[in-house]
């Protein structure tokens, strides 16, 4: 088929993915369209990059140059959701008081700076962090958030999933690259590179899944069928990518998701919660006590893998000792810029220079030191401890975040996640306060509240049970009118009787 025809085909077909999955019925802000764009442009390419303005490649020990149309873009992005937020302020402040370990930790690395070699450097990547937290607040201030957290996520995987399987096969100049060793070719679509397109797929594929668990129970919908049509097709390209990204840790991430997401839907686990906590403390420890046994070496064998985890752990050798404060580490987004990394290219080698340690705890330590890592351990408990709570009163959407925490965990062994503008780490600000945000509109005394508790709840549903208690209401108000009516009549004067010429006659 010729790729332009291919292109009208692909074009068509996402419009026809919006329409089966439109829903009259649910009004999110327009604001939405923010994080929309934002979380966009973190899992594929910078817009100006398929333009030819994209940013030269960085040289050891110098610092990176910026892309000025980038930075403009991120800008005007933060400044108008900034502008949504303040309108917004009560319901920020309240979020961001259930979300308080993310609070200490954007504290505590903005206090990193101080004994940072490059603090304005790193100052900027600060700012441009914030834009993460900025675009997750959007979502869950919104009116509707559960409606516009489903919203994020589909017309985000709807656009970036088809599109990257359009550049995979009709335009492989454009959705194909190669490793950092120039040693073979790698499927990449509208990401960056494999892992990145792995992550995506993975990501956007459990939340599909979830949005069909829901649909699937909810039987009584009238526009079931149609939803279901759209999410199964989404699905379908995530695994199709997952497997043509051949990105072992996203699989790996995508496997366990969907077995835990399957395993507690089961009704033994929504009537018991506790077992949750059962299920996922007997795959830690069979996860420890295999890697002790020596299975790591068979686990990565049977992804795809060489033991060194293609030479990961040789990366690990070189950086961790490299740190220059094991309490406090470089200080934030610091550590890999300077001489410092050309002395890490010259270890590694490879045609790309190194950027990242492929270990999200390892990365942490380098930039923050331990201190950072104890952070990361409280945000990472604190969702945990969140997600199972959500689960008691949302089983369907407290396993997605349960879920996406545990596959969190996981990824960040063989992958740098825990870095702004990534996907792991954008999703698991969307997973602390998603859940804080179920937890607090499940304790909000008031209809709409519970209304918004429930996203597998529709609002015809939620209509439709309204109806015969309203019906109730005006025919119980009607009577006692009618009651109040007739007590209110004057009672009729009771009958006088008067002796008129002899007789007795009523009056």
């Amino acid at each position: 088929m010729p790729p332009q025809i291919a292109t009208v085909l692909f074009a068509v077909g996402i419009a026809g993915l919006f329409w089966l999955d439109r829903d009259d019925s649910v009004r999110t802000s327009k604001a939405l369209w923010l994080p929309v764009i934002w979380l966009s442009i973190a899992g594929s390419r910078s817009p100006f990059a398929w333009f030819g303005m994209w940013v030269p490649a960085g040289i050891p020990g110098q610092l990176p140059e910026g892309s000025a149309p980038d930075q403009l873009l991120a800008g005007s992005l933060m400044f108008l959701g900034l502008v949504v937020l303040m309108l917004r302020r009560k319901e920020v402040a309240s979020t961001l008081k259930a979300s308080w370990p993310i609070v200490l930790y954007f504290s505590f690395c903005l206090i990193s700076l101080v004994w940072s070699d490059f603090p304005l450097w790193g100052l900027k990547r600060w700012v441009r962090a914030m834009g993460d937290l900025i675009m997750v607040l959007i979502v869950f201030t919104d009116p509707q958030p559960i409606a516009a957290f489903k919203r994020l996520l589909s017309r985000v995987g709807f656009v970036l999933l088809p599109a990257c399987v359009l550049l995979i096969r009709y335009y492989p100049g454009l959705g194909t690259g190669w490793d950092p060793w120039g040693e073979a070719q790698q499927f990449v679509g509208v990401t960056t590179n494999k892992n990145v397109l792995g992550n995506l797929a993975y990501l956007i594929g459990l939340g599909a899944l979830w949005q069909i668990l829901s649909f699937v129970r909810a039987k009584e919908n009238p526009d079931r069928k149609r939803h279901l049509l759209a999410l199964c097709t989404l699905l379908a390209f995530g695994i199709y990518l997952l497997r043509t990204a051949n990105c072992a840790t996203a699989n790996a991430c995508f496997i366990l998701g969907v077995g835990l997401m399957l395993a507690i839907s089961r009704p033994f686990f929504r009537q018991r919660p506790a077992a949750v906590h059962a299920l996922v403390l007997t795959l830690a420890l069979v996860g420890g006590v295999g890697y002790l046994l020596g299975a790591k070496a068979a686990i990565t064998e049977a992804l795809g893998r060489k033991p060194d985890l293609t030479g990961r752990t040789e990366i690990w050798k070189i950086v961790i000792p490299m740190a220059p404060n094991p309490i406090g580490g470089a200080g934030f987004e610091t550590f890999w810029v300077g001489p410092r990394v050309a002395r890490i290219y010259q270890m590694v080698g490879g045609l790309d220079p190194t950027n990242e340690s492929h270990n999200g705890y390892i990365e942490v330590y380098v930039n923050l030191g331990l201190l950072g890592l104890g952070f990361i351990a409280l945000i990472l408990g604190h969702g945990y401890r969140k997600a199972v709570s959500a689960f008691r009163r949302d089983p369907a959407l407290g396993g997605l975040l349960v879920a996406y925490i545990l596959t969190e965990v996981t990824y960040n062994i063989t992958e740098a996640g825990f870095r702004m503008l990534h996907l792991e780490w954008f999703f698991l600000l969307l997973l602390i306060v998603t859940a804080n945000r179920v937890i607090s509109l499940a304790e909000t005394p008031s209809e709409s509240g519970r209304e918004l508790a429930d996203p597998d709840r529709p609002p015809w549903a939620t209509r439709m049970s309204q109806g015969p208690a309203r019906i109730g209401a005006a025919v119980k108000t009607g009577l006692s009118c009618n009651a109040v009516a007739i007590r209110s009549q004057p009672k009729e004067a009771p009958a006088t009787q008067v002796l008129v010429g002899g007789k007795k006659t009523r009056t």
